[in-house]
């Protein structure tokens, strides 16, 4: 079907699901000005989600962040009902947050396609799961777009808008302009890859540090006394697995795994999901941390991080983005975009790459490869910018132009 909606065309924003990103996601929908209904399956469910909205907003009150007159405003654009017939009856956009299952999430969307108003659009929140596949259960999958929000939502301004393999223009037109009314930072992600632009490009270090664990040649200590003192990483890599949650890393790499041909999973992440010790939430991950709470390792020191080369990670990030550039997914500007406000990196991935030298980056992959796993061997687009002088900064031209 032809999309004929545009982003000044909505009004009506339903979410499903209301907890953790689809109240920060109803929220963000409310203070833009949109009249938002969150749903979800049991009213305990929608309350607490109402509550964490109200707590927030009252947060951004006290702090001065909105007025008085927004709060309430924000308040009363919202609604919430456990009745998800009527939630998307009038809706404009449908945006599903609920869980990472694929078939329920395709039985959602096939039941919401059926009661929602002919041109609603559907998103959906997933961070890893086929857009494209999701869509399979509807009758119109080319208005069926993904809009990836960043946890917490209302903090973080990078919205991932991405297309699965029947996705019209039109309709990742209107979500990206959408996101954009929202005050936020879209990109736009032009093929369903695993991962997208920001799990696909970040899971691909944190993957490889572990092998590098496994190899038995060095420490998660080393690793990351080398990642926070070398380059400036304020949790390193294996801090960074406790602080998200080593399931949460574990769940998005196994899918990975099965899509990327080549790539396998670190034997260390999978002990660590076996012996249930999956970070800060469970107390105990690569790193202790008493209640629960993520707490800074004591034992990362300057002589540690003398024993290994951070670059090697670095370089393995660049390597899949050259990945995503050369395979039409994603601009560098938009690739460096998502890197920069997704996690909060001083500079893009790709600037990075220019900075060190196209052909550094190149020969510090085919020491990698080489010397640990030849599934990290420069990507082509590397070779070819290398040949033709493309080298970065230094050439004054790279991936970006200086």
């Amino acid at each position: 079907m032809v999309i004929d909606m545009k982003a000044e065309d909505v009004k009506n924003v339903t979410v499903l699901g209301a907890g953790l990103m689809g109240h920060g996601i109803t929220q963000s929908f409310a203070q833009a000005g949109y009249n938002v209904v969150m749903v979800d399956i049991k009213d305990k469910f929608v309350q607490k989600g109402l509550g964490d909205i109200k707590w927030s907003l009252g947060k951004f009150l006290e702090k001065g962040r909105i007025s008085q007159e927004d709060h309430d405003a924000t308040l009363k654009r919202i609604s919430t009902t456990t009745d998800r017939d009527a939630a998307v009856k009038n809706a404009d956009i449908i945006v599903e947050a609920i869980p990472e299952i694929l078939s329920l999430k395709q039985e959602v969307f096939a039941d919401i396609e059926a009661k929602a108003p002919k041109n609603a659009i559907l998103a959906t929140n997933t961070s890893s799961l086929p857009i494209t596949d999701i869509a399979t259960a509807t009758k119109h999958p080319e208005k069926v777009v993904g809009m990836h929000f960043f946890s917490p939502v209302v903090r973080m301004n990078i919205v991932e808008i991405i297309k699965g393999e029947k996705t019209s223009d039109a309709a990742a037109k209107v979500i990206y302009a959408l996101t954009e009314k929202m005050g936020k930072e879209p990109v736009m992600c032009n093929k369903d890859v695993p991962g997208f632009i920001a799990n696909g490009i970040q899971m691909f270090p944190l993957n490889f540090v572990g092998q590098l664990v496994d190899s038995g040649e060095f420490t998660p200590e080393e690793i990351d006394s080398a990642t926070t003192m070398k380059l400036g990483l304020p949790m390193g890599t294996f801090g960074l697995l406790d602080f998200v949650g080593i399931d949460v890393v574990y769940n998005v790499l196994k899918f990975m795994t099965t899509r990327i041909p080549g790539m396998k999973m670190a034997k260390c992440l999978e002990e660590k999901m076996e012996k249930g010790e999956l970070g800060a939430k469970t107390g105990k991950g690569f790193y202790e941390h008493p209640g629960n709470r993520w707490q800074r390792p004591t034992v990362w020191s300057q002589e540690l991080a003398d024993k290994f080369d951070p670059q090697m990670v670095v370089v393995v990030g660049i390597n899949r983005a050259a990945e995503l550039v050369a395979d039409g997914v994603a601009s560098p500007a938009d690739i460096d975009k998502t890197m920069k406000l997704g996690f909060n990196q001083p500079v893009g991935t790709l600037e990075l790459a220019d900075s060190l030298g196209i052909d550094a980056v190149v020969k510090k992959l085919e020491f990698v490869a080489k010397e640990y796993n030849d599934f990290y061997a420069p990507h082509p687009l590397l070779k070819k910018m290398v040949k033709e002088g493309k080298l970065g900064m230094k050439a004054k031209e790279g991936f970006f132009t200086y």
